[in-house]
């Protein structure tokens, strides 16, 4: 476990102020998975198990498919994805795709679940974290100005 990857992860909405030992935990139980460009890091509608936070690459998030796709946001190094469904089991509302060839941490659900068991302040810590990042992007989507149809 390198420090720059203990201090990529405390940068993340996600992980901000989770304690060394704790992200170290998480490093030690996520694996590193790769997603070359072009390809999905998961699909709308598929059950979630897992999150990820991207190391090296950009992906985008997007809803539909075809000629009715909308691409909701760009990923870079540092983003949290894909905790949305961890927090209320619902399938993926969305899909991400890889725009370069990229490289994540896979954080699962399981992960989470022992972190519950070890240190509950701090599964806490982390479970509100995501709460914060969920209401941010509604927030930002809520902002955003509005195109209206011709």
């Amino acid at each position: 476990m390198t420090d720059t990857r203990i201090e990529l992860l405390q940068a993340t909405p996600l992980f901000g102020g989770i304690r060394d030992d704790i992200v170290g935990f998480v490093l030690a139980r996520a694996p590193t998975i790769t997603v070359a460009r072009g390809e999905c890091f998961f699909r709308e509608g598929e059950r979630a198990d897992c999150m990820y936070v991207l190391e090296r690459g950009q992906a985008v998030v997007v809803q539909g498919g075809g000629e009715s796709e909308r691409v909701l946001r760009t990923l870079d190094r540092g983003a949290c994805f894909g905790e949305m469904s961890l927090m209320d089991l619902a399938p993926r509302s969305a899909s991400v795709r890889a725009v370069s060839d990229c490289t994540a941490l896979q954080v699962s659900a399981a992960c989470l679940f022992e972190i519950y068991q070890k240190d509950l302040e701090q599964f806490a810590m982390i479970e509100m974290n995501m709460g914060r990042e969920v209401t941010r992007r509604l927030r930002e989507r809520d902002a955003a100005p509005r195109v209206k149809p011709d």
